[in-house]
């Protein structure tokens, strides 16, 4: 399975630690992985269907719900984020996830966007696919999770909109560089007089971005206090700090000033920062090696918000403050056994902030 394949599946919690941690009933959770060596055919399709064969094997049609992670470049998969969904779930869950890449996330970038794209068609089609052979009344509910390049690998499953709410019971995209395709077209279409840095699409009815979890939690509060519920499942929602330079740089910062920087900061932007030619685009360029050593919940650290943000992808009655808050403290200290873990090039201890 590769380093971080094996990483992935012998990372998080097993039933007795859940359950002596979170004093509930528990699975065992189901966590399946391909790596570039799975199999005989050196392909993304029989990788892909490599994971269902082992979604089959281990029962993951019988779980309440299943979650599938296009990784990032190196294969890896975030363990907050794994974690977080097998707390949500009691361990009545599975994960599935398969590589397509040996290289970091902005090597690749560079090397092959497409070579990303279909990889995670190929991966999240084949489960898809699997899944609606299923009974309607008696299969996992089914969310995809994408983080980083992630993010670029789950959209090129998709067309748009349409048919993610014909396909998922919700989607959550964390931290989307500028160049994925689907968070461009939506950003671009958003409604008028809506700031890019936290767009609004058609009146928020299915599609939400958010800067930060204080604004996931404003919608839940006015949820509370509205007759009607306004976030329509499958919901889907793009999470994005405005201090993010993988989600705000383009080569387009060479020669036009984006929207972005138009419009007034964003909670955790400097408003002192303003655009020059040619300048802007190198100092955003330069901070994106570094853009995950900074503190939880700024820059490209999401740090466990990836909690509440799938607490609002999910919905229902665990959508809720007090449910968030003693889940993010079980996260907390399940995350203490299995230690910090980001991608190739980050600096784990800066992250404790």
């Amino acid at each position: 399975m590769g380093a971080f394949g094996t990483r992935f599946v012998g990372l998080g919690l097993y039933k007795d630690e859940l359950e002596a941690l979170t004093g509930r009933p528990s699975k065992e959770p189901i966590r399946v992985y391909a790596s570039l060596e799975n199999g005989a055919e050196d392909t993304d399709t029989a990788r892909a269907e490599s994971v269902v064969e082992e979604l089959k094997r281990t029962g993951a049609k019988d779980r309440k719900a299943l979650l599938v992670v296009p990784a990032t470049g190196t294969g890896w998969v975030n363990p907050t984020a794994a974690q977080a969904f097998e707390l949500m779930f009691d361990g009545d869950s599975a994960i599935a996830s398969a590589q397509y890449s040996y290289l970091p996330s902005g090597v690749q970038f560079i090397a092959d966007q497409q070579r990303v794209e279909d990889a995670g068609e190929a991966l999240v089609s084949t489960v898809v696919d699997w899944w609606h052979t299923l009974p309607k009344n008696h299969r996992p509910k089914l969310y995809v999770y994408g983080e980083s390049l992630g993010t670029n690998a789950g959209s090129g499953a998709f067309s748009g909109v349409r048919d993610i709410v014909s396909s998922v019971d919700g989607l959550l995209w964390v931290g989307p560089p500028n160049s994925n395709k689907l968070w461009h077209d939506l950003v671009d279409r958003r409604d008028p007089g809506s700031p890019e840095v936290s767009a609004e699409y058609a009146d928020g009815l299915n599609v939400r971005f958010a800067e930060n979890t204080d604004e996931i939690w404003r919608w839940r509060r006015e949820e509370d206090l509205s007759s009607r519920a306004g976030w329509h499942n499958p919901r889907i929602l793009f999470l994005q700090h405005p201090s993010d330079p993988v989600v705000w740089w383009s080569p387009s910062l060479i020669a036009r000033e984006p929207d972005w920087l138009k419009e007034p900061a964003g909670f955790d932007r400097s408003p002192s920062m303003s655009w020059i030619p040619f300048v802007t685009f190198w100092q955003v360029t330069m901070d994106l090696p570094v853009a995950a050593n900074v503190p939880n919940g700024h820059g490209h650290n999401y740090g466990n918000g990836v909690l509440d943000a799938m607490l609002a992808m999910v919905g229902g009655a665990d959508f809720n403050p007090r449910r968030a808050a003693e889940l993010r403290g079980q996260l907390d200290e399940a995350m203490l056994t299995q230690g910090p873990e980001k991608e190739v090039g980050v600096d784990n201890s800066k992250n404790s902030g």
